[in-house]
């Protein structure tokens, strides 16, 4: 087994946490919040935009069954990675599209994937997902720790998060546990 971390924000975390927690490899998948300038930021301050940080997730995965590099192509493909500091409805630098890299592996493997999607796959408008090397992650509190699974009838959960889930079972069945 060879374990890594990969730190990814690309809007609300209930939906990000949905996907990853779905892909074979994936051991755990942790919400919450970092890239901010405060120290233990509660989901509150985070969601109004009073902290700097991001709505994000930390995924712990088997690099020998998924690659760092399909983690990132799920994330690229389950979110609008040309849209600034916004995805769909949430709008602030908290639904930012970043990652937020481990090594410089994760920060090479990041970089040419982006420069690889902008020739092939956004063409008319570039990706603007941040790339900053990792700092402190703060774990959001208990309730949004697997939301979906915990929440699916919410109907936020069936008209946002269900799509994205769809979306990795039409694209990505063979990656799904």
């Amino acid at each position: 087994m060879n374990l890594q971390t990969a730190t990814l924000a690309n809007g609300c975390f209930w939906c990000t946490e949905a996907v990853f927690q779905r892909l074979n490899g994936v051991i755990k998948v942790q919400s919450g919040f970092t890239g901010g300038k405060i120290k233990n930021p509660p989901y509150r301050e985070v969601v109004m935009g009073r902290t700097g940080h991001a709505e994000a997730i930390q995924v712990e995965f088997d690099e020998e069954v998924v690659s760092y590099k399909t983690i990132l192509k799920v994330f690229f493909s389950t979110h609008d990675p040309t849209t600034l500091n916004r995805q769909g409805y949430d709008v602030g630098t908290q639904y930012r599209s970043a990652i937020f890299y481990h090594s410089q592996k994760q920060k090479q493997t990041a970089m040419k994937l982006i420069t690889n999607l902008n020739k092939d796959v956004f063409t008319n408008q570039p990706i603007v997902t941040e790339v900053t090397a990792a700092s402190t992650f703060y774990q959001a509190e208990k309730d949004h720790q697997n939301f979906y699974n915990n929440n699916s009838e919410f109907r936020y959960c069936q008209l946002i998060i269900d799509p994205k889930l769809n979306h990795i079972k039409e694209h990505f069945a063979h990656l799904l546990k």
